[in-house]
């Protein structure tokens, strides 16, 4: 149980790294906006990987993994709390349309993110 934790704790320290480094490349290459593009573009990149993950430890029995790399990992790699920040900000600015795109495409994309993992995944695996 506490080894557990531990491989949670260390892959959440990780992953909240990587989301941190991955947000600051996106800034860089588009620059700051209105439009929160780095936390959008984080919770997609760790849905597909989430996707990939499922499939291949199913495949190859590391699910013993899941705690470390899920929970972990892309626990600290996704961003829905500051997803929900994000939305409430555009809405208590005004920002109603581009707050419902937000939440359309964070949902949508990221499930579909998702979805594109499952189907790499076990394409590779068929």
């Amino acid at each position: 149980m506490y080894l557990t934790v531990l491989y949670v704790a260390l892959g959440g320290a990780l992953g909240a790294a990587c989301r941190y480094l991955t947000g600051l490349g996106v800034v860089r290459l588009f620059g700051h906006g209105d439009f929160p593009l780095a936390i959008i573009t984080v919770n997609v990149i760790g849905s597909f990987i989430m996707g990939v993950f499922a499939v291949t430890a199913a495949h190859k029995g590391l699910t013993h993994l899941s705690p470390f790399v899920m929970t972990g990992m892309l626990g600290g790699f996704t961003t829905f709390s500051a997803f929900s920040l994000e939305t409430a900000n555009m809405i208590e600015r005004g920002a109603m349309g581009q707050a419902a795109l937000y939440i359309v495409l964070s949902v949508g994309l990221s499930v579909g993110g998702l979805f594109l993992g499952l189907m790499a995944a076990r394409g590779v695996f068929a």
